[in-house]
């Protein structure tokens, strides 16, 4: 096991380093600013660049970047958005917004999605089932920025329960702030929702289908001391790793939704970072390499805990 998980480790690292390395070349392909349109954060920036290696070939410039930013933590100023700014620290401080409104929409939405799932597999084939997997269906396939405009329509502007956009301030903790996120809340969860639900049905429906299950049953255990006890047990070995997956990888979704209601996280910075004119390149890099590492910890996460779970592919493994 501890093979595996360091053969996934490197594997996630070089990813991590082509991905990040592509980025770069990319970027340096792009036009550049000029330093003297910053004014009078001219000087500021243009030490950072030398400092960066502006002016030297390619090859050392990236080495100079891995060097600063990768090892040293040093990732710039700011050359757009936050003229002059330190970008790590308008980072760090846009990243609380974005962590309290996807732990509110994973408080929300895992208990939901487990709850419709089981429902839908305990009602297999009757009208409840398929009126949950017909809605699963849909909630899957829709993305999650039509849902926004919907809760922006029907709860936000047509029954006014909500506001339009997240509270400003940083009182997260603050009943106000937490009904001004439940459309954006709302919006998140109804994808995690669906997909979550989709899965515990059908991993549900195959375990309580299984011999041991009815080997259960005529040695006297009632219906619900074997669904309690030896279905939901063995089904939640595959979905308690995508629990964990969907916790971390639900951050790169709130890219969008962020942007649209108002909340000052991180999402709405990485977009624009890319639409701004010129486009804000350290910004860019930072949160490219944020949301990159999310999406492989996500995964290598998810792999991981399957081997701790399930001890028949730690077994496995020795074969």
């Amino acid at each position: 096991m501890v093979k595996y998980v360091f053969q996934r480790l490197l594997l996630m690292l070089m990813v991590f380093m082509i991905i990040i390395s592509m980025c770069f070349v990319l970027v340096k392909l792009l036009p550049d600013k000029p330093a003297e349109q910053f004014g009078k954060d001219m000087a500021l920036i243009e030490m950072r660049r030398a400092a960066l290696g502006y002016d030297k070939p390619l090859i050392e410039q990236y080495g100079i970047f891995l060097s600063k930013t990768l090892f040293g933590g040093d990732w710039g100023v700011s050359e757009t958005l936050y003229l002059g700014q330190d970008v790590w620290k308008v980072f760090m401080m846009k990243m609380p917004a974005t962590v309290i409104v996807n732990v509110y929409t994973m408080l929300f939405s895992v208990p939901t999605g487990l709850l419709l799932g089981i429902y839908a597999a305990l009602r297999k084939n009757k009208w409840q089932d398929h009126f949950i997997s017909t809605a699963v269906m849909v909630f899957v396939s829709v993305p999650s920025y039509v849902y926004a405009f919907l809760v922006q329509y029907i709860l936000c502007f047509r029954l006014q329960w909500f506001p339009f956009q997240m509270k400003s301030g940083y009182d997260f903790l603050s009943w106000d702030m937490f009904v001004s996120l439940v459309p954006a809340i709302l919006s998140l969860s109804f994808g995690t929702i669906a997909g979550l639900t989709r899965y515990v049905r059908a991993e549900l429906t195959e375990v309580l289908t299984s011999d041991f299950l009815l080997l259960a049953r005529t040695k006297g255990l009632s219906k619900g001391q074997t669904i309690v006890r030896h279905a939901l047990r063995n089904a939640m070995v595959p979905i308690f790793p995508m629990i964990l997956g969907e916790f971390i990888g639900i951050m790169s979704g709130s890219l969008i939704i962020e942007q649209i209601f108002g909340i000052p996280g991180v999402g709405p910075l990485y977009v624009s970072s890319i639409t701004s004119n010129p486009p804000d390149y350290n910004f860019f890099m930072l949160l490219t390499a944020f949301y990159t590492l999310i999406g492989l910890t996500s995964s290598i996460v998810v792999d991981i805990s399957y081997g701790f779970i399930d001890p028949r592919i730690r077994m496995g493994s020795k074969k």
